[in-house]
């Protein structure tokens, strides 16, 4: 697929010359709220069909740690069979688990079909929950950056999914609950709790920094409205039903 995620756009927008900076780039990019704005719209401008992962022959070919993880990632028409074999007649799923997440092209594939299943209007973030997994420090920020530029609720494990060792836990969230919004990325602390929730068997490699950014009053009060306005759009669709019956 000929997409303009080339080298030269990518590495212009991220502001670096030499792609092996693009990891280091993207994450300090990621917690500095208002530049990753920019930098999203940005790649927005470049392409607004976000049905797959824009960094695939990117990362493919300048990121990818072959050697040293056995790192290769799955072609996009693979993704898309495992997507219709994995929700093969579940058709209310709302949850999504996967390790080995890479750069997220499986993930993604799934929340494009979840956000088919709606309309614009009826289409919220809250609803859907995705929890992946990858070992790679050089493809959690493209991780990161493909779920928050989505909009998507997701726990990102940063961490070795059979030993349970783990450097840190993200948790993204969509404050606005707006399918046209983008994520709050948030660190969960190193502490028992989240050790114990996650079965985390050790803690590994240099602790994320603290940060949070999301505001749970603010994202609940968006809930309550959203599931009031979906009621409201059901009610309608369902006048509308029995007029034409």
């Amino acid at each position: 697929m000929e997409t303009d995620f080339t080298l030269k756009n990518v590495n212009k927008i991220l502001g670096i010359k030499e792609s092996f900076k693009a990891p280091d780039r993207l994450m300090e990019i990621l917690f500095d709220p208002k530049e990753r704005l920019r930098v999203f719209q940005d790649f927005l401008e470049l392409s607004t069909d976000m049905s797959f992962d824009w960094f695939h022959q990117y990362f493919q070919e300048e990121q990818a740690e072959r050697k040293t993880n056995k790192q290769d990632f799955t072609p996009m028409e693979v993704t898309q069979l495992m997507n219709c074999l994995a929700t093969l007649d579940k058709k209310d799923q709302h949850s999504y688990f996967e390790t080995a997440a890479g750069t997220g092209g499986l993930l993604i594939t799934r929340w494009y079909e979840d956000c088919l299943k709606e309309t614009p209007l009826t289409y919220m973030p809250h609803e859907h929950e995705y929890f992946v997994e990858e070992l790679s420090d050089r493809a959690i920020p493209f991780l990161l950056f493909n779920i928050a530029i989505r909009g998507m609720n997701a726990i990102v494990f940063h961490g070795d999914s059979l030993e349970r060792t783990c450097r840190g836990v993200f948790y993204l969230q969509n404050d606005d609950d707006s399918p046209i919004g983008f994520s709050n990325i948030n660190i969960m602390p190193r502490n028992q709790t989240v050790k114990h929730e996650f079965n985390i068997h050790k803690w590994t490699g240099e602790p994320y920094p603290d940060h949070v950014e999301s505001n749970s009053q603010k994202w609940a009060e968006n809930v309550d409205r959203n599931m009031m306005l979906k009621r409201k759009w059901g009610e309608i669709f369902d006048r509308s039903s029995n007029a034409t019956s």
